[in-house]
């Protein structure tokens, strides 16, 4: 699969994917090889490395979900990025398509409590014990007669939150049957697309947004 590869950003500290529905980011109980894994195998052949090869995990997708993921080439991309995701200092858009129509923008505020054993977060309109809040804001790109494409931004980054909030409200992603859709896509995925990440460079100090281009089941939205 390593030839499979969407890179769409490369340079000696970092390197960025733009996820198909089904892979990896790291490694569960399936025992299906992970991007890292992938990742490292490319990097192997492209520039001849010797043993082993560094590839670390910044952050996640879902497994349904495609678009940006950002990995680390080196330790110290690795350190300075988790501490610049953990301090929020990066900027994520992801494109949602959704059930019903919505006009215009606004944004949402929850409160979700993760289920590991269902691998699903239960949203509470109030606080409620053990449940962390979650906040995000949406504007709509263009509405059809059964769908509406939305532009995501988190405020927070919670488990599931995109998919669980616009399922609260009547308007579950497309094909998320785990959250009420009404049909699955034929490929397993959900139509929620990670577009755009932009952080500054952990080591050059350069601004960088990466943009991942959406997959086939958003037309003909886009």
């Amino acid at each position: 699969m390593a030839a499979d590869l969407n890179i769409i950003y490369q340079d000696n500290h970092l390197i960025a994917v733009n996820k198909r529905a089904g892979d990896l980011v790291q490694g569960d109980h399936t025992g299906d090889v992970p991007l890292p894994d992938h990742i490292k195998a490319y990097l192997k052949h492209k520039f001849n490395k010797p043993g082993n090869v560094f590839c670390g995990v910044i952050h996640r997708l879902d497994r349904p979900t495609t678009g940006v993921v950002l990995f680390a080439r080196t330790s110290k991309g690795l350190e300075r990025m988790n501490k610049a995701f953990k301090e929020r200092q990066i900027k994520k858009t992801y494109w949602a398509l959704v059930e019903g129509r919505l006009e215009g923008e606004d944004s949402l505020r929850h409160f979700l409590k993760k289920n590991s054993k269902n691998n699903k977060s239960t949203v509470f309109k109030k606080a409620e014990v053990g449940a962390k809040e979650a906040q995000l804001s949406y504007r709509v790109i263009k509405t059809g007669d059964n769908y509406s494409l939305l532009e995501v931004e988190l405020d927070t980054g919670r488990h599931h939150q995109i998919r669980a909030q616009f399922a609260a409200i009547g308007h579950a992603i497309k094909g998320d049957v785990k959250y009420g859709a009404r049909r699955a896509e034929r490929d397993k995925s959900i139509c929620l697309h990670a577009k755009t990440l932009g952080f500054i460079h952990p080591v050059s100090g350069e601004k960088i947004e990466i943009e991942a281009s959406s997959p086939e089941s958003f037309k003909p939205f886009t």
